[in-house]
């Protein structure tokens, strides 16, 4: 289900942006419309959903539009054109009342900079949105003690701001959006100014709130890596307008031009693709049923010393091996289940392949892959897998 539905949208800066919309409309550069109208384009031709419960990342270098889009979203910067729907309201045409009202009940804001008032402890900053929905001293502090202990700060409640770290602080900034209970959370290069470790864990942490709360998030970044991550889809932006929306494997794997090639290039694919992503199709196979004769006959049609074994349901039963079914053949035996070695290794569709690496250069059998009902979904063998960081760079100490 659609939480956030942008369409069509432009935001142009200068007094007579449909100057600006009309050249856009021919193929105008950002560049030539600013040197020939003086309006600056920051977005154009916008069109994306966010689905309820959904970290949805808006990722672009410096000046991509990214920021612009966000502060639309909750209207602080008004679109010039388009329409931004919220639970099937357009926003773009509500009374400033109702934008009030979004902003107070409904979208919570985490910015950059911390955004703290130096003079108010913890528990003060964090309760702030709840005073001025005008609740009560007691609740406001008993809700905004129960989010400060939600993200980690519990026994800090009564310090100052300069008291705490840099990520402190940047919980104490989470905390203060989330204590009004939005649905929606907007996260403006939330932990670009945290050191890379801080940073790191302020990731997990988000990851870890996210699993508890099941918010709406849209994450603003220029880290590749770091909406790799957190994303459960990217939209790239560049030049104020989105090159492609897709999940972190979808975007590493079939970029859509060459400035998304270019972009993730460099990325560490063992820490993007999932086995779904590298695995072969389980081809061939041999049911629990079936003779030794019929795995030989397989096995020997495809080159392979070995085959997985499923059940009628296509569970993984095991996997045999050319060796025992040809013994067994030579000794008139008919069924199979007796030289299914069951204990093999497998992973899930999802385990990444920083994490099945290991796995494959430790075992003689191939890797499979397999679906919570434990069927069999597809198979790894050592050339898919090495195939899939060497396009992408990957390396293994």
């Amino acid at each position: 289900m659609s939480k956030i539905i942008v369409k069509n949208l432009a935001k142009i800066f200068g007094e007579h942006p449909e100057k600006a919309l009309k050249l856009l409309k021919e193929d105008f550069s950002k560049d030539k419309i600013l040197k020939k109208t003086g309006q600056t384009v920051g977005l154009f031709d916008i069109n994306f959903s966010v689905n309820e419960g959904e970290i949805f990342v808006l990722m672009g270098l410096s000046g991509s539009g990214k920021s612009t889009m966000l502060r639309c979203i909750n209207r602080l910067i008004e679109p010039t054109s388009g329409t931004i729907t919220i639970d099937g309201e357009d926003i773009t045409s509500a009374e400033p009342g109702i934008i009030r009202e979004l902003r107070r009940k409904k979208v919570g804001m985490v910015f950059q900079r911390f955004a703290l008032f130096p003079h108010r402890t913890v528990l003060d900053n964090v309760a702030y949105g709840l005073e001025v929905q005008g609740i009560s001293k007691a609740q406001r502090r008993e809700k905004a003690m129960q989010i400060v202990e939600t993200v980690g700060l519990k026994g800090w409640e009564n310090s100052m701001p300069d008291q705490l770290s840099g990520g402190m602080q940047q919980r104490v900034g989470l905390a203060r959006a989330l204590a009004n209970n939005p649905d929606i959370l907007l996260m403006d290069e939330a932990f670009s100014a945290l050191d890379p470790l801080i940073r790191k864990s302020m990731q997990d942490e988000l990851l870890s709130l996210q699993s508890a709360l099941n918010k709406t998030i849209i994450f603003v970044t220029h880290d590749l890596d770091e909406a790799m991550k957190i994303g459960d889809r990217i939209a790239l932006m560049n030049d104020g307008t989105i090159v492609q929306i897709g999940t972190a494997e979808e975007i590493l794997t079939n970029p859509a031009n060459d400035y998304v090639e270019k972009f993730v290039e460099d990325v560490d694919r063992t820490k993007v693709l999932t086995a779904e992503g590298v695995m072969k199709a389980p081809d061939p196979v041999v049911f629990l049923k079936d003779g030794p004769r019929v795995a030989l006959r397989l096995m020997k049609e495809h080159g392979i010393s070995s085959i997985f074994v499923i059940t009628r349901e296509r569970r993984l039963a095991g996997i045999v091996i050319a060796e025992d079914a040809l013994q067994a053949a030579k000794e008139q035996k008919e069924e199979l289940k007796a030289l299914v070695i069951e204990d093999v290794p497998k992973v899930s569709l999802d385990t990444p392949l920083i994490d099945i690496i290991p796995t494959i250069a430790e075992t003689q059998f191939p890797v499979a892959v397999v679906r919570d009902d434990h069927t069999l979904a597809g198979i790894l063998v050592k050339g898919a897998v090495l195939g899939g960081m060497v396009r992408g760079g990957g390396n293994v100490d």
